[in-house]
Formats: structure tokens, C-alpha cells, sequence
């Protein structure tokens, strides 16, 4: 009779999954930053604040703000250098909540700053997770890694 697999606990179950959640994680993040810069600069989903407008072409720093969220936004979701991406992004983020926002009050509840402050922090966090497995960097760059793979290959060394 063969025996039954051992029962997994909740906890080394959630763990199995955290590699697929990160990447959901960070396609969502991406795809909501992206809409941000879609429909300041492209009118998409409303236009610019929900006016049907678009930002006019090279206004400081508004316009810039919106090229990094679109930019920053699709390369984040696709997982194309998604943490230098997520490092620029989340540093304009930064910017627009202490340079806009945090003048007027100091809490984001206040000021109208909460988008800003949660894509910084999430951008930021992104930038020390990594993409997760289904990010496009990883899925092109492993077939290149295990082409190089017998090359790079290499016993650890002993001191002593």
C-alpha cells in the first residue's frame, strides 16, 4: 500500500505559493502604475484625473511623472528590468508625495497623498523581492543561464 504524502501545514503551504504571488504581485502593481501614466498622457480610462484631458507635453514635473508611470509601469508588470524600473519609480513616487502632497499637510489621509506614498512603498519593495518566477528577464534569461551553465559552474573552494 503506498503511503500517503504528509499533510502540509498551512504555513509551508502559503510559502510553496509565495514565489507565483510575487509575481501576481508585482503584474498588478505594474499594470495599475501603467494605467496612471495611460491616462495622463494617452486620455485612456478617462483622461488625466478622470477630465477626458491629457497632460500637456513636457509640463515639470507632471508630465515626466506620467512618461515614468507609463514607462516604469509596463516594464514593472512585463518583468523587464522590473527592479530598476521599481528603483525609478518609487523614487518619483517619493517625489510627488514630499514635493506635491506633504506641503499641504503632513498625513497622506490629509493631503491626497495615499496613492503616492503606496506605490513608493510598493515599488520599493519590489525592487528587494525581485520580479518572481514569471517575470520575462527570467523566463529569456534562464534558457541563456542554462546554455552558460556548464561554463560557470564551479566547486566551492575550501580554505584551510
Amino acid at each position: 500500500m503506498p503511503s500517503s504524502p504528509t499533510p502540509r501545514t498551512l504555513g509551508e503551504a502559503l510559502d510553496s505559493a509565495r514565489p507565483y504571488v510575487l509575481s501576481l504581485f508585482r503584474i498588478v502593481v505594474g499594470l495599475l502604475f501603467f494605467c496612471h501614466g495611460a491616462s495622463s498622457l494617452l486620455g485612456w480610462f478617462g483622461g488625466m484625473m478622470g477630465t477626458g484631458k491629457t497632460i500637456e507635453a513636457g509640463t515639470w514635473p507632471g508630465w515626466y511623472a506620467a512618461v515614468i508611470q507609463l514607462v516604469g509601469g509596463a516594464l514593472v508588470m512585463l518583468g523587464v528590468g522590473s527592479r530598476s524600473a521599481a528603483f525609478i519609480s518609487s523614487g518619483s513616487m517619493a517625489y510627488a508625495y514630499f514635493h506635491e502632497h506633504q506641503p499641504e499637510k503632513l498625513w497622506p489621509i490629509q493631503n491626497g497623498g495615499e496613492p503616492a506614498a503606496m506605490f513608493c512603498w510598493t515599488l520599493l519593495l519590489l525592487v528587494f523581492t525581485g520580479p518572481g518566477p514569471w517575470a520575462l528577464d527570467r523566463i529569456f534569461g534562464s534558457a541563456r543561464a542554462s546554455e552558460a551553465a556548464p561554463e560557470t559552474q564551479r566547486q566551492p573552494s575550501t580554505v584551510g
